[in-house]
């Protein structure tokens, strides 16, 4: 007997992951990998669409940006999401950082949970836009903190813009931690925010080695503002939970891609 059909979430959830790893699909190719109708298919399109998750375009089906998603959430609500993948990236991370270096963290929770796991490191200056780390690391006087400056969003308790920038222009960055809410092989990383862009950019002209840290759940997404490609990263950090075809098309990138083993 063959295996018993997909109830519609079942169907959804094979959907979404099926985008993540390649960002558009054709509804034939969607009828063949779901073995359902092209008229089930148009429906589970339809109900995904109807919340927020992919946008429908001629002939089939895309990824909805992330931008396109959801409304922007305060770092709290975001906090709590993904952070076993979020922590097997950071420990992961921070074996690429050394005793002495000039360190970059990027915003977000992933470069808050390598801030947390900095203490056997000596000399170590770091560099971040993120009030959060900042806050993580005042009671580690032995680690020089610099923190951009810059204009203030508050709902990601960080700052970036052109001041941000410039205090990134006076300052020799030996390794520098990206972070990403939308990333794919085909659009590379992106952001929602200009001012963003800005920043990343002028982090990456000054760092020797760059690293984007993001999880599994954020790839096949893209936002409005192109950051970089992948292939100008030298390494990605990210979970198991990355399709290995995603796998094999960053490594013919020539970019070194280290997957993170969640805890059990």
């Amino acid at each position: 007997m063959g295996s018993p059909p997909l109830i519609p979430d079942q169907r959804h959830q094979l959907l979404l992951q099926l985008l993540r790893t390649d960002g558009v699909l054709s509804t034939r190719q969607l009828t063949d990998a779901l073995g359902v109708s092209h008229m089930t298919v148009r429906r589970d399109i339809a109900a995904l669409e109807a919340n927020g998750q992919v946008v429908s375009i001629k002939g089939g089906v895309r990824l909805a940006g992330a931008a396109a998603q959801e409304p922007p959430r305060a770092r709290q609500a975001r906090s709590a999401l993904e952070m076993p993948r979020k922590q097997a990236i950071a420990r992961t991370a921070v074996t690429l950082i050394e005793d002495a270096m000039v360190v970059y963290l990027d915003a977000g929770t992933t470069c808050q949970a390598i801030a947390a796991l900095l203490a056997d490191k000596r000399d170590l200056t770091v560099v971040t836009n993120d009030f959060y780390v900042v806050t993580s690391l005042l009671d580690r006087p032995e680690i020089q903190t610099i923190h951009t400056g810059g204009v203030v969003d508050v709902s990601s308790g960080s700052s970036s813009g052109r001041l941000a920038a410039r205090t990134i222009g006076a300052i020799n960055i030996d390794l520098c931690f990206l972070s990403t809410g939308a990333w794919s092989v085909s659009r590379g990383v992106t952001s929602p925010a200009l001012d963003k862009v800005e920043l990343k950019q002028e982090v990456m002209s000054r760092s020797s080695e760059r690293v984007l840290v993001a999880d599994s759940t954020k790839y096949g997404s893209f936002t409005t503002y192109a950051v970089t490609a992948l292939a100008d990263l030298d390494v990605v950090i990210t979970d198991d939970g990355l399709a290995e075809r995603t796998r094999q098309s960053i490594g013919e990138l020539d970019v070194e891609l280290r997957i993170a083993t969640l805890q059990e």
